[in-house]
């Protein structure tokens, strides 16, 4: 469906046995989108995944529940970059983070708090510029792990559009 400016509704996506890279841009650039599958049920993740999924449906004003707890590389990374009218994140109950698992996952997004994380196993990069271009973000989360992996809050809140340092 990539670049269907026309689609205002995405179908259901019942699988939850996926494989690397499967549901990839699948709606990148439909940017009339405005309802997203209610959930998206695989709780064990595969490689790229759910990688830019939604990015650039700058319509889409709800995600859907992602109840995964078993992540793999880059599975959400890039998942709602660019939706601009989003302003709730779902839920992500995952407590064992993987590599670039979170990267740019709500960049530039309508968000107004950051959802819970709960992790407490870090990967490297998981966490990378997450809300990057989030203007509109008023609350942090609680970051509740000990010990950290290399760069993985790395950008997190930045403000590219900001001349303060905030990296």
């Amino acid at each position: 469906f990539q670049g269907c400016t026309s689609l205002t509704t995405a179908p259901a996506l019942p699988a939850t046995n996926l494989a690397n890279y499967c549901y990839y841009g699948m709606f990148l650039g439909c940017t009339n989108l405005i309802t997203a599958p209610a959930q998206l049920p695989a709780t064990t993740l595969t490689e790229s995944c759910y990688q830019d999924m939604f990015t650039g449906c700058s319509d889409l004003t709800e995600a859907p529940a992602l109840p995964a707890t078993t992540l793999a590389p880059n599975c959400y990374r890039l998942m709602f970059q660019g939706c601009t009218s989003l302003t709730k994140a779902p839920a992500l109950p995952a407590t064992t983070l993987a590599l670039n698992c979170y990267f740019h996952m709500f960049a530039n997004t309508g968000l107004t708090t950051a959802p819970e994380l709960p992790a407490t196993n870090l990967a490297d990069s998981c966490y990378r510029a997450m809300f990057i271009d989030c203007t509109n973000l008023t609350t942090a989360p609680e970051l509740p792990a000990t010990t950290l992996a290399t760069a993985c809050y790395f950008g997190m809140f930045r403000d590219r559009k900001s001349t303060r340092l905030n990296s």
